[in-house]
């Protein structure tokens, strides 16, 4: 089967936190026989940022910020028996929805990827007159990458038909562990873009503990935090491309997760850095958030921090044997529970599940 695949970037991780997976789920469906072209606009210097070239497994089409090229691709929706709208595509994303549902074919499939579901459904609250109220009365699926069944729920009650979270995971071949870079030398360190509805969080989870612990090294890779005032025991790298997430990853003592506000009050969202650092065998600090027991065991797979204090209390007394068994446990739970092949493999099945649906007229 042919899938349109219309979302932010599959080339590149830059300001995109969507590209592992889509990487990683996109790779193992079409393992499983899928035939995939991705369609990515041209915005915000990713095309000069590519942490890849288009791969063998999914056809790539660029195009230009422009409606023209907007349509131009849309109209490509027709040629697909899947088609897909992620959230967050980052260029006329109302207009392109529309676009696309109106390209698809009657016996396709049309789905809604929402790789941001809290925040996506925060809008939705906010606006009544939000396109994508009217687009959920046609979309035959929603799928989300986290949220668990408050989102669902929420979808439900807003007329989606169906809704399934396809959490995000591991793959193998791209995150697993590698040697030591001494670049990446630290005690703990954190991954993440600036963001509005994350920056205090941030403060509370990273830059907090590391004023408490002047013995120590903190790391700060992602984009956006240069005119950010720090303690002076932080280092701070700008953006790190996925290329160097294993070697920062095996590297620091310990790597932390900070859910953006949206995602920690919502949970069951893990990050895409979760399953990076674990894949890589990495000690993983993460801060509460409910639904975390599902993914990783808290204390044997997992640290979870309540606060800031906690960060700093548990780096004071985390000792690097224990920091390389926790990243030990995490790695085998991971590859067990938690690939992408894992997830296309269910994705596969609601997909065919579709397609296998009597029509209206062979059931009359």
């Amino acid at each position: 089967m042919k899938i349109a695949f219309y979302g932010s970037s599959l080339l590149s991780s830059y300001w995109n936190g969507a590209a592992t997976y889509y990487r990683g789920l996109l790779k193992a469906l079409a393992r499983l026989g899928y035939d995939i072209t991705f369609y990515e606009p041209d915005v915000y210097d990713r095309q000069k940022n590519r942490d890849i070239e288009a791969p063998d497994w999914c056809a790539v089409v660029v195009y230009e910020a422009t409606p023209h090229a907007m349509m131009q691709v849309a109209a490509r929706a027709a040629e697909a028996d899947i088609v897909v709208k992620a959230s967050g595509v980052g260029f006329a994303d109302d207009a392109l929805l529309r676009a696309v549902l109106d390209h698809a074919r009657a016996d396709a499939l049309t789905v809604f990827w929402d790789v941001d579901a809290p925040a996506t459904l925060g809008q939705l609250r906010d606006e009544p007159d939000h396109p994508l109220h009217r687009a959920l009365q046609e979309i035959d699926l929603v799928l989300t990458y986290g949220g668990g069944d408050p989102v669902v729920w929420a979808y439900r009650a807003m007329g989606a038909a169906e809704c399934v979270p396809i959490y995000n995971a591991l793959d193998p071949e791209t995150h697993h562990p590698v040697g030591k870079d001494m670049r990446f030398a630290c005690d703990l360190a954190f991954l993440g873009n600036r963001l509005p509805d994350r920056e205090a969080r941030v403060e509370a989870f990273f830059l907090d503990p590391a004023s408490r612990s002047a013995d120590q090294r903190f790391l700060l890779g992602g984009s956006g935090w240069g005119d950010k005032q720090m303690p002076a025991n932080v280092r701070w790298l700008g953006h790190v491309g996925t290329r160097d997430h294993n070697a920062l990853n095996v590297t620091a003592k310990a790597v932390l997760n900070i859910s953006r506000d949206s995602m920690a009050a919502n949970g069951f969202s893990p990050a895409t850095r979760v399953f990076e650092a674990a894949g890589a065998g990495a000690c993983l600090i993460t801060d509460a958030w409910l639904g975390v027991d599902l993914f990783l065991k808290p204390g044997e797979e997992i640290l979870v921090a309540r606060d800031g204090e906690d960060v700093a209390e548990i780096m004071q007394s985390l000792s690097a044997g224990r920091a390389k068994a926790i990243g030990t446990s995490a790695l085998r739970r991971v590859l067990g529970e938690h690939t992408y092949t894992t997830r296309a493999v269910l994705a596969d099945a609601i997909f065919r599940r579709h397609f296998e649906r009597p029509t209206v007229e062979a059931a009359e």
